[in-house]
Order: structure tokens, then C-alpha cells, then sequence
């Protein structure tokens, strides 16, 4: 079977050399086994993203020498679909909504002796997990906003036993996404989250091999269990290290990591750009 990668970056800033990696060696990887390199624009956060952003990427992807198969897929034109898999997990009692604000879950957490530690910190404490249908009927009435959590327990049971996944360079990996909590599938301002929308467009683009970075390691669990609550095909994975500053930062956009643009109007080619990434 050919392999089908894909690089799927969000448009909230121009890409940098942490971008450039990890397009270059989900591209690498298509074109040396014959397959194929998609390209999604992941836009689900209106308030961050911006068309003129997602063109840039475009723009700098060609500009490094990049090429991608079929048309781009845009989150943000794929909403219904998103929505039929919330109405699928919620119509399992799989999820509940979360009236939380991050302050609430804060202080919560801040109270707790010994708050549950999850792979990105305190776990959510499950709070409104344990509301009567009543009250969740009374918030919802009010007008209260809300978020929508995954119940990890009935989840994981729900799910078919000793789930994993196949990790290059590791093997078969037993799945844990316990360790992440009730993770939120959708909220207010976003009307599905990255986990249900990577997973599920994974799935709808036949994609076999995902590379990312080490970063998103921990996620996989949780998209495995995705999978299985909604019968999608399973790809293989790849994590490769994540391209860091000189104090050893990873980088990122919200740290102002300087941009593929910024380093072209600098007068560094294609070549340069390659070699610095180790491409």
C-alpha cells in the first residue's frame, strides 16, 4: 500500500523552521515510497486564524521546494461533519457538557492536596461530570456556556480492551489515554477541538503514516481511542524531535520564532533552509 502522509498547520502565524521540518519529512516520506502528501489548513479557531495566513503557507511550502496531491483540505468547510461525530460519541453518553471556566478549574485544582497528573499537567477534576441532568437542563436554559468533555472512563469502556498503536522505531504501543482526563471535544469558541478534528480527518483522507513531533506523542492515546469509538482506520505513527532555539525552546509562533519569510527576505534559499533542519 502506498503511504499518505499530510502536514496540517493552523494559520495563526507564518511558518518557521519547526514547520519547515516537519513538512519536509512528511514529504520525504511520501515521495521516496510513492505515495502520496496532502496538505490541510486546520482553521477551526476563527478568533486566531486568517485566510491571509493560510495563503502564506502556501506560498512558503511552494517557495521550499514542496508539492502536495489533490486539493487542500480547510477545516473550517468540514464543520457538519465534526458535528455528526460529537452527535455520535453524545448520543453513546460518552460526552457532557462543562460549564468551567479555567479559572474555576484552577482554583479547583489549586485546592485539591493531590490533583491527578495527566500528560500536560493537573488533569481536569471532573467537576461537572457528576451534574444531575436537571442542573446540566438548568445551566443550558440559563444560557450558560459550556464546554464538551469526553467522559474518559465510559469511554475507555466503551472501547475494545488493550488497544495500541504502531510507533516506527518503537513498536507496538499500549494505549493509556486515561492519562489525559475528560480532554474537551468542542467549546464555545471552537466547535470541535484538534483531537476530534486530526483524528477524524486522518481517517476521511485515507492518511497510513502520521508524522509529527514529540510533542504530540502523548495525544496519540487519545486519538487511538477515537478511532476505536468510531471504527476509523488506524495509521502508523512517526514522532521525530522538534526543532529548538538556542536556549533549547521549542519553536513556536506565540514565542516569535522567526518566520520562512523573514529568513528568505534575509537572502537564505531554499538550500539554506534545508540545511539548517537537517532536510
Amino acid at each position: 500500500m502506498a503511504t499518505v502522509t499530510r502536514f496540517a498547520p493552523s494559520p495563526t502565524g507564518y511558518l518557521h523552521l519547526g514547520h519547515a521540518s516537519a513538512a519536509l519529512i512528511a514529504w520525504t516520506r511520501a515521495r521516496r515510497d510513492g505515495g502520496r502528501f496532502l496538505l490541510r489548513i486546520e482553521d477551526i479557531d476563527a478568533g486566531r486564524c486568517r485566510a491571509d495566513l493560510a495563503a502564506a503557507i502556501l506560498e512558503d511550502l511552494t517557495w521550499l521546494g514542496l508539492d502536495w496531491d489533490g486539493p487542500v483540505r480547510v477545516q473550517s468547510q468540514h464543520l457538519a461533519q465534526y458535528r455528526q461525530v460529537l452527535d455520535a460519541l453524545a448520543g453513546r453518553g460518552l460526552l457532557y457538557p462543562c460549564f468551567c471556566t479555567r479559572a474555576d478549574i484552577a482554583r479547583e485544582i489549586g485546592a485539591a492536596a493531590a490533583a491527578p497528573q495527566g500528560a500536560d499537567g493537573p488533569l481536569y477534576p471532573g467537576t461537572c461530570r457528576h451534574l444531575s441532568p436537571a442542573q446540566r437542563a438548568a445551566r443550558r436554559a440559563a444560557g450558560q456556556p459550556f464546554a464538551l468533555r469526553l467522559d474518559m472512563a465510559r469511554a475507555c469502556a466503551a472501547a475494545p480492551s488493550r488497544l495500541s498503536f504502531a510507533e516506527e522505531g518503537v513498536g507496538a504501543v499500549a494505549c493509556q489515554p486515561e492519562r489525559l482526563g475528560d480532554v474537551v471535544l468542542a467549546r464555545k469558541d471552537a466547535p470541535a477541538s484538534y483531537h476530534l478534528c486530526v483524528t477524524h480527518d486522518d481517517a476521511a483522507q485515507g492518511v497510513t503514516l502520521v508524522t509529527r513531533g514529540d510533542d504530540l506523542r502523548a495525544a496519540t492515546h487519545l486519538h487511538r481511542l477515537l478511532q476505536a469509538l468510531m471504527g476509523w482506520p488506524v495509521p502508523r505513527y512517526a514522532h521525530h524531535p522538534l526543532i529548538k532555539d538556542d536556549s533549547g525552546r521549542r519553536l513556536a509562533k506565540r514565542d516569535g520564532a522567526v518566520s520562512l519569510r523573514a529568513l528568505r527576505e534575509q537572502g537564505m534559499t531554499p538550500q539554506d533552509i534545508r540545511l539548517l533542519i537537517g532536510g
